[in-house]
């Protein structure tokens, strides 16, 4: 069993079947992995792990991921690497497909990882970039449907920024039949092309500025840091006009009555969302966390099977 492309960079460029597909594997396989009975069904594979920004889950999700698969992991960063500067992205990518079998990358330029997929000969996973976060809406969903069933014909609303993740919602509400709502205040709206893509598929989604409405009904409710990586130097503005963008439990009141809620992370308590909805009842955000594995490891069988 394989996924139709050889790559995993986006979820738009997935049909409907193979996505359905990672979460299937991903729930078949994450009891035998919890109890470490997961069989070594890629027995001497290797996976580059190729980091530009700092990561927590994002690293140990895919190494212990690979390894339960009986492979091994390459820890890479963007000085040894080069990529695009000591040496072209298409040498990067050539040589390295000699040497592994699958190459995960986070990094800052979308269209920078789209090229080292262009010229690898093996698979490439996108972990993360400034435009998308595709793995991670992967996990989140898998999350939503352990806790709520199938997430179709549910409501998933973000409070924040119309970041990465905002934009891989949006490409997952064209390919899962649920509604996707974001609320951000004006000027921080996703990416337009992703959007009018979306609207061409007859997604249903939409983007408002008012997290009242926003959440009134949402069976998800999903926070991300107000600023990441990269964008430190923004922190006090985006702190001010984020700030009515905060999770609340007086927010939540709004929320369809059996609603769970998502955090990304890391999470800067106190800011996007408050200690007493982080540390909830309603709170999924360690088991999303784990998830990440599951959902990761499933996406590695698939394309390296």
């Amino acid at each position: 069993m394989s996924l139709g492309k050889k790559d995993f960079l986006s979820i738009a460029d997935h049909t409907p079947e193979d996505l359905r597909r990672i979460l299937d594997l991903a729930k078949e396989q994450k009891p035998l992995a919890r109890r470490h009975e997961l069989p070594h069904s890629h027995p001497n594979r290797t996976l580059a792990c190729v980091f530009a920004k700092p990561s927590l889950r994002t690293r140990i999700s895919f190494e212990t991921a690979m390894m339960q698969l009986g492979g091994n992991s390459l820890f890479i960063t963007d000085k040894e690497i080069g990529l695009g500067v000591r040496e072209s992205i298409y040498d990067v990518a050539k040589v390295m497909s000699r040497f592994v079998d699958g190459i995960m990358i986070r990094w800052f330029d979308d269209g920078e990882v789209v090229e080292l997929a262009k010229h690898a000969d093996v698979p490439v996973i996108n972990g993360l970039t400034d435009l998308l976060h595709p793995c991670q809406v992967m996990g989140d969903i898998l999350t939503v449907e352990e806790h709520l069933g199938s997430i179709e014909n549910k409501t998933v609303c973000m409070v924040g920024d119309g970041n990465n993740l905002a934009n891989s919602w949006i490409n997952a509400s064209r390919r899962f039949g649920f509604n996707f709502v974001l609320a951000c205040p004006e000027g921080y709206e996703p990416n337009e092309d992703i959007m009018n893509a979306a609207e061409k598929d007859g997604a249903s989604f939409c983007v408002m500025n008012d997290p009242q409405e926003a959440v009134e009904g949402a069976h998800v409710i999903y926070s991300d840091a107000f600023y990441s990586m990269g964008q430190e130097e923004e922190a006090i503005k985006r702190r001010a006009d984020f700030a009515p963008f905060q999770i609340t439990t007086d927010l939540l009141k709004a929320a369809h009555e059996k609603h769970v809620v998502l955090h990304c992370l890391p999470a800067h308590r106190g800011e996007e969302i408050t200690d007493e909805v982080m540390d909830g009842p309603h709170s999924v955000v360690f088991d999303e966390a784990e998830n990440r594995q599951h959902a990761q490891r499933a996406i590695i069988a698939l394309l390296m099977s």
